[in-house]
């Protein structure tokens, strides 16, 4: 449990992840009932950019740097950015025009919840569990546990508006995570089976994402919608090559939406146009 995620925060891979994010919450807000969103490694919240952490990785600047600099952002994009540009003017050494705050998940979707929508977040390292709740202190939507995200699809699901949106976004410690994590996700789809699962990974060497592939056809049943996006070529030892997210009952037409900005994404962060990005079904 050594793992802060301020070291990587802005980083490419969060940029792909809260971009798929943001979608799924779009998705899901086409209808104006109440759903839930229930973030199982939700870490800090926010962080800053200038701080130790970020500096010393500098991971931003492949990420969120590109983008928020970028010409003419797809639509959704656009609404990621007013995301990030809100935080940065919140504080009161920053405005909307510079860069200097990530937001982690919890703060893009407390940013995009209606009023009738709630959020449940758990996060099992202490110190980033006290800058969380500090963080939503005053956010009545909001309920922040000191738990293992694991335990939490046992302990909040179903959730009582029978909508939901769970993003499960581990840091990968745990030997074998991903086959833990499948295990872990069919217990959690027995108990609300109709709820969309966000499940993001790493990608570092093909095999391992084709063991988890072969994995999640064998354990779950229910339709998953694949998308990855990679900025170095997939076999490089040197890197975190590119990552996914894998979407258990995706909702209508999401794949279009990614469609219509995983293309531009892919062509603002890759290196020397190295690496791909792809949506597909997985059967």
């Amino acid at each position: 449990m050594n793992y802060r995620h301020g070291y990587h925060a802005g980083s490419f891979t969060d940029v792909f992840k809260h971009t798929i994010l943001i979608s799924l919450i779009k998705s899901l807000q086409q209808k104006n009932s109440a759903f839930c969103y229930l973030d199982t490694h939700a870490g800090a919240g926010c962080y800053d950019l200038w701080a130790e952490a970020a500096q010393k990785s500098n991971e931003f600047e492949t990420g969120i740097a590109k983008v928020f600099n970028a010409l003419n952002p797809p639509a959704l994009i656009k609404d990621y950015l007013s995301c990030v540009q809100a935080i940065n003017a919140h504080f009161s050494d920053s405005a909307a025009s510079s860069l200097r705050y990530y937001p982690g998940s919890p703060v893009i979707m407390r940013y995009f919840a209606r009023q009738q929508d709630r959020l449940v977040l758990t996060e099992l390292h202490p110190q980033e569990y006290q800058l969380l709740k500090k963080e939503f202190a005053r956010t009545r939507q909001a309920n922040v546990h000191l738990l293992d995200g694991y335990h939490g699809l046992k302990a909040f699901l179903p959730p009582k508006e029978r909508r939901g949106l769970i993003l499960i976004d581990p840091p990968y410690e745990r030997p074998n995570e991903l086959a833990y994590l499948t295990s872990m996700l069919a217990h959690a789809l027995k108990r609300f089976a109709t709820g969309v699962y966000a499940i993001w990974y790493p990608i570092k060497a093909r095999s391992i994402i084709d063991q988890f592939y072969r994995s999640l056809k064998d354990n779950i049943k229910n339709p998953i919608l694949i998308t990855e996006l990679s900025i170095y070529p997939e076999e490089s030892p040197l890197h975190l090559n590119g990552s996914g997210m894998a979407i258990v009952n995706p909702p209508w037409q999401i794949d279009d939406r990614i469609s219509a900005f995983l293309p531009w994404l892919w062509q603002n962060l890759t290196i020397h146009h190295q690496g791909q990005f792809k949506i597909s079904v997985l059967d």
